[in-house]
C-alpha cells in the first residue's frame, strides 16, 4: 500500500490524489469526524416520514470523492481484474469522459469499489447513509448545503414546473430554473460545500451501502451502515437527487430506494475510503 500524502492548499480541504493509471486520477477529500442531526424536521418543505425521527449521529473521519465517479474513471477501473462480476466499460446513456458514470446497479458500484481496493490496496467502498448525509450537510442544517433553497445555476436538476402539476420547479422562495435533460460534467456548478465536496445535490443519484428502512426508528447512531441479515433480497439506498427530478428530491435529507440489480441513467456513485488508524 502506498502512503497517502494529504495535501492542503490555502482555503481548501485536505485531500489526496489516487493515480488510476492512463492519466486518470481520483481526488479524495478528508471528511473530519463530527456529530450532526440526521433527517428532516416535520416543517421542512417536501420532507417525508422516512426522514424521521431526527436523531444525533456521530461519524468517524473518512475520505470521500470530491466528485461523482466519472466515465473516464469507471472505464479504467472496469479494465482491472474481475473480482466478483463483470463490468461494462461504457455503461452510460450520456457519453463524456467528465460526465458522471450512470446506468449502473448497486452490484456494479460495489464491484467497482472492490476492484479499486484491490488495485490500490486501500479499502474503497460505497458511503454509509449517515456518512453521505453528514458529508452533504457539511455542518449545515438547512434543506440544502447552499441554504434554504436551491437554483439551477448551483446544481443540475429539473427546475421547471411539471405540466400535470405534480411538482414545482422551485423550492421555498427560490426561483424556477431550467431543465438540461441530461448529466453535466462533474464540478460544473459549485466550488464545493464546507467540506470541499461538489455535486452533492443533483446530477446523478449516488448509491449507498445501506439496506432500506422505512424510517429511522432503531437506526445506528455511530455512523455505521444499517444492514440486515437477509440484505441480499433488500432494497438499497440512493441519495442526492438527479438531473431528471425536481429540487425537492435534491434535499440533504431526501432518501430514495431501489433494487440493487436495477441500473438507470440517473444512478451513479461516489466512493469513500477508510482512514487507516494506527
Amino acid at each position: 500500500m502506498s502512503k497517502i500524502v494529504i495535501k492542503e492548499a490555502q482555503g481548501t480541504a485536505q485531500h489526496y490524489i489516487e493515480d488510476l493509471g492512463n492519466g486518470i486520477e481520483l481526488e479524495m477529500v478528508l471528511i473530519p469526524q463530527g456529530a450532526f442531526t440526521m433527517g428532516a424536521p416535520e416543517d421542512e418543505e417536501g420532507s417525508e416520514d422516512n426522514e424521521r425521527p431526527q436523531h444525533q449521529v456521530t461519524v468517524p473521519r473518512f475520505f470521500m470523492g470530491r466528485y461523482q465517479v466519472t466515465q473516464a474513471q469507471w472505464r479504467v477501473v472496469a479494465s482491472f481484474e474481475k473480482v466478483n462480476r463483470d463490468l461494462i466499460s461504457e455503461p452510460s446513456h450520456f457519453k463524456g469522459d467528465d460526465l458522471p458514470v450512470e446506468q449502473i446497479s448497486w452490484y456494479d458500484a460495489v464491484e467497482f469499489c472492490v476492484r479499486l481496493s484491490k488495485y490500490t490496496n486501500r479499502n474503497y467502498r460505497l458511503p454509509r447513509e449517515a456518512e453521505w448525509e453528514y458529508a452533504c450537510r457539511a455542518g449545515t442544517t438547512t434543506p440544502f448545503h447552499f441554504g434554504e433553497t436551491i437554483a439551477t445555476d448551483l446544481a443540475n436538476y429539473n427546475g421547471t414546473d411539471d405540466q400535470d402539476g405534480k411538482w414545482s420547479g422551485s423550492y421555498g422562495r427560490g426561483p424556477n430554473g431550467i431543465y438540461r435533460e441530461q448529466t453535466t460534467p462533474v464540478g460544473s456548478f459549485d466550488a464545493g460545500n464546507n467540506f470541499g465536496l461538489s455535486d452533492m445535490h443533483g446530477n446523478v443519484w449516488e448509491w449507498c451501502v445501506d439496506d432500506w428502512h422505512s424510517n429511522y426508528q432503531g437506526a445506528p447512531t455511530d455512523g455505521s451502515a444499517w444492514l440486515e441479515s437477509d440484505n441480499n433480497s433488500r432494497f438499497r439506498i440512493l441519495r442526492g437527487g438527479s438531473w431528471l427530478y425536481n429540487s425537492i428530491l435534491c434535499r440533504s435529507a431526501n432518501r430514495l430506494f431501489n433494487s440493487p440489480d436495477l441500473s438507470d441513467r440517473t444512478f451513479g456513485l461516489r466512493v469513500v475510503c477508510d482512514v487507516v488508524r494506527n
